[in-house]
């Protein structure tokens, strides 16, 4: 069994940091611990995924909460981090439950305000979890929904200043971008054919292999909760089987950055 605690950055101790470190190293290629550590210190907090028998952190994923003006008004973003599960683990829904909780507690902040999950994707799954369970999301194959774009173009170049091609909407960290590791979530043919959402990803980031990144965003403020996401918890907290067959990237946040 497994339970997911949220901790702030300043909370975590040292062991733990090293033990994200070595979970991250062994599915990602180019993630050396400084750069690992530097990036942990941007963001407010972590979901540590723990195993209940002997409290070994066996997955981990980070979050950042900005304030951005948009359109005249301040709006809140949760951004999804590094994050990675034990491949034993994939397919268990405590840190998706974790996660939509979190987005519940932070809208509850601010209910009249507009509130935004914002993620980078290198991994299909990832968005998949837009496609899935978010009602406006941005990129949307069924159609644009207004503001979205911008708000993207907003927060990658405050996160991620000269990295966004503005042409292809797409997140370049160069020859050294930390990446999935070989067969840890590639897309193999049949799945392209028989599911548009994948296809789509692949079609808006054929270089998600090389660790390049699809920066996306959903609305996730009440009324998204009133109109999708209590449903979504529903699901992700009703207990199931561990599924054989899984992708680390694929969480309630995340992708990974």
């Amino acid at each position: 069994m497994l339970r997911t605690q949220y901790v702030r950055i300043r909370h975590l101790r040292i062991f733990e940091i090293l033990r994200m470190h070595e979970i991250f190293e062994r599915y990602y290629d180019h993630g050396p611990i400084d750069i690992f550590l530097n990036d942990l210190h941007k963001k407010d907090g972590v979901f540590l995924v723990r195993r209940e028998r002997d409290d070994q952190i066996v997955g981990f994923s980070t979050l950042g909460i900005y304030h951005f003006e948009h359109g005249g008004r301040q709006v809140k973003g949760l951004f999804s981090g590094d994050t990675i599960i034990e491949k034993e683990y994939w397919g268990t829904r405590t840190l998706q439950g974790a996660f939509a909780r979190k987005l519940l507690v932070e809208a509850l902040k601010r209910p009249f305000s507009k509130q935004y999950w914002l993620l980078i994707s290198k991994g299909y799954k990832t968005y998949l979890l837009l496609t899935r369970n978010f009602p406006i999301f941005y990129p949307d194959r069924r159609g644009e929904h207004p503001g979205l774009k911008e708000l993207v173009t907003s927060y990658c170049d405050r996160l991620y200043p000269g990295k966004l091609d503005p042409t292809r909407m797409v997140l370049d960290f160069g020859p050294q971008a930390n990446c999935l590791k070989d067969a840890v979530a590639d897309i193999p043919p049949e799945l392209l054919a028989r599911d548009a959402d994948i296809a789509h990803f692949a079609a808006l980031n054929p270089g998600w292999v090389h660790g390049q990144e699809l920066p996306c965003i959903a609305q996730a403020d009440l009324f998204t909760f009133a109109k999708a996401i209590v449903p979504f918890i529903r699901k992700v907290l009703k207990p199931r089987p561990i599924r054989a067959i899984a992708d680390p990237d694929s969480v309630a946040s995340a992708s990974s950055d």
